[in-house]
């Protein structure tokens, strides 16, 4: 019985009703909750990491004439990009400015174009955050957009290249990012006799304030 009242004192403390039978219940979460979840991410299950070669970790075989040799990759150089917690004083994290969704990506890699060897780079990526709702799927999701990539130097080596290289990474290989899952957001509510009274999610929309992101998540009763 007391789990119950709690539940009811909360749906009338954070949420507007429509009708008798709808309810809006409103999510914010700020920019604290996620340098927490990052702080989490990163402490148990360490730096992102995707690749970025295109075929640079088999031999390249070259012909010439009738002539065919073989370029032996350096088995160390591992061609990935790493998203970092920080770099260089830049901190990966959301923030919440003037309505838009901002993300600083702090990065690291490896990196061999032809007959160079392997280019070492780091920096960060700007970014912007656009959420959208996928109807389909009944899920908020994000979409990454990189602005602008600042390396912090390759030794002058590709550096024009590297910094394409790591914005058409991050837009394609990261993207979408799940936020949340509509089916994961319902409830069932005990009620008299036996009986349970489903909360199911119906609808979705968002607005991004200074500091924090609200969700707006609008419900029906059924039985």
């Amino acid at each position: 019985m007391k789990k119950v009242f709690g539940i009811f004192v909360a749906l009338v403390l954070c949420a507007s009703f429509g009708t008798a039978q709808r309810v809006e219940v409103a999510i914010s979460l700020n920019e604290a909750f996620f340098d927490s979840l990052l702080d989490a991410v990163y402490l148990n299950a360490g730096p992102i990491e995707f690749s970025i070669a295109n075929g640079n970790t088999k031999n390249r075989q070259k012909r010439s004439g009738v002539v065919a040799f073989t370029e032996n990759v350096e088995p160390a150089c591992k061609e990935v990009i790493q998203l970092l917690r920080e770099n260089n004083g830049v901190r990966t994290a959301v923030r919440f400015r003037e309505g838009k969704i901002y993300a600083p990506l702090a990065f690291t890699g490896n990196y061999r174009p032809p007959f160079v060897g392997c280019v070492p780079f780091s920096g960060y990526a700007e970014t912007n955050i656009d959420l959208e709702f996928d109807q389909d799927n009944q899920r908020l999701i994000a979409r990454a957009k990189v602005l602008n990539v600042v390396l912090n130097g390759t030794g002058g080596v590709g550096g024009s290249v590297i910094a394409k290289l790591v914005q058409s990474s991050i837009d394609k290989k990261i993207n979408p990012i799940e936020i949340i899952r509509m089916d994961k957001m319902s409830f069932m509510l005990p009620v008299q006799n036996g009986a349970n009274l489903r909360m199911r999610a119906t609808g979705l929309r968002h607005e991004v304030e200074n500091g924090a992101l609200k969700i707006h998540i609008a419900y029906e009763f059924s039985k």
